[in-house]
């Protein structure tokens, strides 16, 4: 993986891991500048939260911004359903077209409104996020 970080991610980067103690792998700053997304490694996402998400309430505080931690994966379809938690998601599956990497990403029908986000901005990070780390092109919800 190689993503470039702005100055503000790797200093909320820095501040969140020593917060925590959670290992992040990347970081993600909305466009609006009001939501952090850290993508933690594998099995660092009860440290990143904290007991009754002590450690999230902590930082949201020191930052004055919403935060999401997402749990990366290997697995490319483990990696997308992670993203798009707490939604539920049935199912992930992704195929080849036209030499490019799509995930077909089944949601619970209650649950179509919350993975798509207001104004469509989890499915706008959702795709930021696949593609930086899979190689993934684009996202179908169904």
């Amino acid at each position: 993986m190689s993503v470039k970080l702005s100055a503000d991610e790797m200093r909320y980067i820095a501040l969140f891991e020593g917060l925590t103690g959670a290992s992040v792998c990347d970081c993600l700053v909305d466009d609006k500048g009001k939501k952090i997304t850290f993508i933690v490694r594998p099995g660092d996402i009860g440290m990143a939260i904290g007991k009754g998400g002590n450690r999230i309430k902590k930082a949201k505080q020191m930052v004055g911004k919403s935060i999401d931690v997402i749990e990366y994966s290997e697995d490319p379809a483990e990696f997308v359903k992670n993203i798009f938690t707490p939604a539920k998601v049935v199912g992930v599956n992704v195929v080849e077209r036209e030499g490019r990497k799509v995930a077909i990403v089944e949601v619970d029908s209650s649950d179509k409104g919350l993975a798509i986000g207001r104004g469509g901005q989890n499915i706008q990070r959702a795709k930021i996020l696949a593609l930086r780390h899979h190689n993934i092109h684009d996202l179908s919800l169904t």
